[in-house]
């Protein structure tokens, strides 16, 4: 599948798994138990290789960035886990209610027209 798709196609998209746990651990500054533990709390949910390795995307790093931040605030890993998917659940709420708002201005009668309002 991945082999229909260019490589640089491939490098910019942010969901690709590009990364392997190793990887991952060593460019977020944390150990590949920090990242299994995050798994297990159902933060982020890697994708595996044909051989089963976990590989990681950009998105799941950032979403992994900011739980180590809190973790290394001394918040719990299942503490910093929930407050990281509260985040991401409120950005997205926040996201859908301005694309709302902006639909219903465009769609809003003119309130300068005759008869309008």
């Amino acid at each position: 599948m991945t082999a229909d798709i260019p490589l640089s196609d491939r490098l910019e998209d942010d969901d690709y798994p590009a990364y392997t746990m190793g990887r991952a651990a060593e460019m977020l500054g944390t150990t590949p138990a920090f990242l299994r533990a995050i798994g297990e709390a159902r933060l982020i949910t890697p994708l595996r290789s044909e051989g089963g390795h976990r590989r990681y995307s950009r998105y799941q790093l950032r979403i992994a960035a900011r739980a180590r931040e809190l973790v290394d605030r001394g918040t719990p890993i299942e503490a910093a886990c929930r407050i990281v998917i509260l985040e991401d659940q409120l950005e997205e709420a926040q996201r859908i209610n301005a694309e709302y708002r902006s639909r219903a201005k465009r769609e809003a009668p003119d309130s300068s027209l005759p008869g309008a309002g």
